[in-house]
């Protein structure tokens, strides 16, 4: 995804994992264990998209519902894309 600020525009700032119909980021991983920096990068990206939600899906975990987890952004402004 790019990221544009004060004009500059920077192509493959990051990349999303999954981006399902321009409102929802899923990040995933397959790791034993979530990690704080897990949900730290995925709430980087819903603030950087002013996106309101995301999942973070571990595959790592013992069962699906262990690895799943809804992350909210607390930075949201209000968002209105279509």
């Amino acid at each position: 995804m790019p990221i544009s600020y004060k004009g500059v525009v920077i192509d493959n700032a990051f990349k999303i994992d999954l981006l399902v119909e321009e409102r929802l980021i899923v990040e995933l991983k397959s790791t034993e264990q979530h990690a704080p920096v897990h949900a730290k990068q995925l709430t980087t990206y819903l603030r950087l998209m002013d996106f309101p939600l995301g999942i973070l899906m571990n595959f790592g975990q013992a069962t699906f519902k262990a690895g799943v987890r809804r992350i909210a952004n607390d930075y949201h402004s209000g968002w209105t894309k279509s």
